[in-house]
């Protein structure tokens, strides 16, 4: 699936007392984006859980952090699907500021039965909008 950008701005509840963004809210601007990006696709989580009775629940990330973000700026978030495997997606996520990478991470998600929590084929129609 082609990039899925998502811009965000900095609030001040996002920051550090230094106005620096917390490292951890990081994490949450990537699950923004990628929950964003399944929206813009049509799909809505709580509809995938109710109808469908599947979640995604990360199983693995690896973030690096190379430049700070700050209170009150823009950025972008940027979500790439790499690998699209059975029942998983591995994408590829960046948080950019004016075209300077500021943060990057691989994230592995798993698709899970909602009531057993076990791992769940990914949909053919979910796998055919990922392709």
């Amino acid at each position: 699936m082609k990039n899925f950008n998502w811009p965000i701005r900095i609030y001040y509840e996002d920051t550090d007392a230094g106005g620096v963004v917390f490292y951890a809210n990081y994490l949450k601007f990537f699950e923004r984006a990628r929950t964003e990006m399944l929206r813009s696709k049509g799909f809505e989580q709580d509809e995938l859980m109710n109808n469908d009775n599947i979640i995604f629940a990360v199983r693995s990330i690896n973030v690096d952090y190379l430049s700070p973000a700050h209170f009150n700026e823009q950025i972008n978030v940027s979500s790439e699907i790499s690998r699209l495997k059975k029942v998983s997606l591995i994408f590829e996520q960046s948080i950019t500021r004016e075209n300077k990478v500021l943060c990057k991470a691989t994230v592995t998600i798993a698709c899970l039965d909602a009531k057993t929590m076990r791992p769940k084929v990914i949909p053919p129609l979910l796998r055919a909008e990922f392709q």
